[in-house]
């Protein structure tokens, strides 16, 4: 039996729950924000202290200023755009054809092959680096995009499901008015069913766009010169054997997150839709 909320008691409790749920959440990256703006000798204080100590000099941007200038961060910021960009639209692209296959099209054994599909999700990326190394290696594209880029045009197990459940939520009437007027099946699904697909088409980009923005093992497998560096191994260079640039790793990791920020806040509503559009609730 489901019960609502009900009294400024139950509704003062809920909300001061939520609240201090969304201060837990948030402290890390509160934290990591202070930490970007600290002396390196502020940074083992005891106790700690949330006290940005360069806001109070001459030089408040300092550890922003180093990795910027200095660090070649700007490099790494563009190489992790491209490659999340490239990626995602690619994941998009193929998961939007094998999501409406596998929805509106009678194919003998379709969903064999969509639990098949399904089931690599379970398969950890561990295991099958080696091979895929391999397989790379043997292609020439070591120290290139291109292993970093080409596996993501790969049909994905959680952008096929979403987008199936989607477009198997979307009223048939229109692919049957579309046939009486002698549209094949790829200008069914390109000029009718994608469009209304958007919600769940974007849900898949930004989901697809953080995942490679934070990938960090195939880079480090991948990637040997700088210059073609993403931001997480970027980040990882700025640990050492025996120190650590603390301040400037807060900084650099700031930086990184804005982008993720802004995406999500920016295409909020589109992900919500998609997700509730296609029967993938939590």
């Amino acid at each position: 039996m489901n019960r609502r909320v009900s009294g400024p008691g139950a509704l003062l409790a809920l909300y001061g729950f939520l609240v201090a749920y969304a201060a837990l959440s948030l402290m890390p990256f509160a934290w990591m924000l202070i930490t970007s703006f600290k002396e390196q000798a502020a940074l083992f204080q005891l106790p700690p202290s949330f006290r940005p100590s360069l806001l109070f000099t001459d030089t408040p941007m300092a550890n922003y200023s180093v990795i910027w200038n200095e660090r070649n961060f700007v490099t790494f910021f563009r190489n992790s755009a491209f490659v999340s960009f490239m990626a995602a639209i690619g994941q998009v692209f193929t998961c939007a054809l094998a999501g409406y296959a596998f929805a509106r099209l009678p194919l003998p054994g379709k969903n064999i092959i969509f639990a098949i599909i399904l089931a690599t999700a379970f398969v950890p990326t561990e295991v099958t680096i080696i091979p895929e190394f391999l397989l790379m290696r043997g292609f020439g594209w070591l120290d290139t995009f291109l292993p970093l880029i080409v596996p993501s045009f790969l049909v994905g197990a959680f952008g096929t499901f979403m987008l199936r459940e989607y477009f198997a939520s979307l009223p048939h009437d229109y692919a049957e008015a579309a046939r009486m007027d002698g549209a094949r099946e790829f200008r069914i699904f390109w000029r009718i069913y994608l469009p209304l697909a958007q919600p769940a088409l974007i849900s898949v980009f930004v989901i697809a766009f953080i995942n490679n923005w934070d990938e960090l093992l195939r880079p480090l497998l991948y990637l040997t010169s700088p210059d073609l560096y993403t931001v997480p191994l970027g980040l990882l260079s700025f640990v050492s054997q025996y120190e650590a640039a603390w301040g400037q790793l807060m900084a650099g990791s700031v930086i990184s997150t804005l982008p993720l920020i802004i995406i999500y806040v920016l295409t909020q509503r589109y992900v919500l839709a998609g997700f509730s559009g296609g029967g993938v609730k939590g």
